[in-house]
């Protein structure tokens, strides 16, 4: 697929994924959408990389969904669409490789909601961040209701959806939205280097501590642990684990092939 709304750029295992609006600050249309849809089932295929980085670039990520492509929408039409904007961060969410977000400036509404899809998130000082449509009379529509309170706790998350206000990047690492937060001329230096970590780790190892994780939240502790325990027990049957464990024992670094 050629990509008119992102560009992607692959090196050394790390895919980065640049949001290419700026004449709109990279607001989120269907084509966007669509588009991130694909790059994730790609990228989540390629066993060439190990890692994406989710940007819009040094100025701006994203500053919410395209509201003049909302604006006419009628009730019957949102509702019997197909949700482009769920598949599209579901996909995200749950691609088989970690997924950070390099944010600087504005991440509002779908934007915030394409941060929220991600595994790990940093932010530059001048990040402002915020669910906005309270605001238009609407509410976030791209899982910002359910991300949102499942990071941050519903407190917090109810506080900033009800408001529509914006919290700049050192409020937004202090209630847990960020994970990190960095001057804004090391934004990618930082994210590059928070990749490079992760790709040094096994790549099936990574896929099901994921896996763990995402699908744990969807479950009650009992079952979660149990699913747990399953993704632990099949990594045993995995190249990495027997690498690993031999470096180990051995005192040098480990070698893994994500097999």
């Amino acid at each position: 697929m050629v990509y008119e709304t992102i560009l992607v750029k692959i090196e050394e295992g790390i895919a980065t994924v640049t949001l290419n609006r700026p004449e709109v600050l990279n607001a989120l249309s269907n084509q966007v959408f669509n588009e991130l849809a694909d790059v994730a089932l790609t990228l989540g295929a390629d066993d060439s990389v190990r890692v994406v980085i989710i940007t819009g670039g040094n100025k701006v990520f994203a500053a919410g969904a395209d509201i003049g492509q909302m604006a006419s929408a009628t009730a019957v039409a949102v509702s019997s669409g197909n949700h482009p904007s769920h598949r599209a961060f579901n996909l995200l969410e749950n691609m088989p490789k970690p997924v950070i977000a390099a944010i600087s400036g504005y991440a509002l509404g779908g934007g915030c909601e394409l941060a929220l899809a991600a595994d790990v998130r940093i932010a530059a000082d001048n990040a402002q961040l915020g669910l906005p449509e309270i605001k238009l009379g609407i509410l976030p529509g791209g899982g910002g209701t359910q991300r949102l309170p499942r990071l941050i706790g519903s407190g917090r998350a109810k506080e900033l959806i009800f408001s529509g206000d914006f919290i700049n990047a050192e409020e937004a690492w202090r209630i847990g939205l960020v994970n990190k937060v960095v001057p804004a001329d090391r934004l990618f230096e930082e994210a590059d280097k928070m990749a490079k970590r992760f790709a040094a780790r096994g790549a099936v190892a990574l896929n099901m501590a994921k896996s763990a994780v995402n699908e744990g939240l969807r479950m009650d502790l009992e079952a979660g642990l149990q699913y747990e325990h399953k993704c632990f027990s099949l990594l045993f049957a995995t190249e990495d684990q027997k690498e690993g464990m031999k470096a180990f024992l051995e005192k040098r670094p480990a070698k893994f092939q994500g097999k």
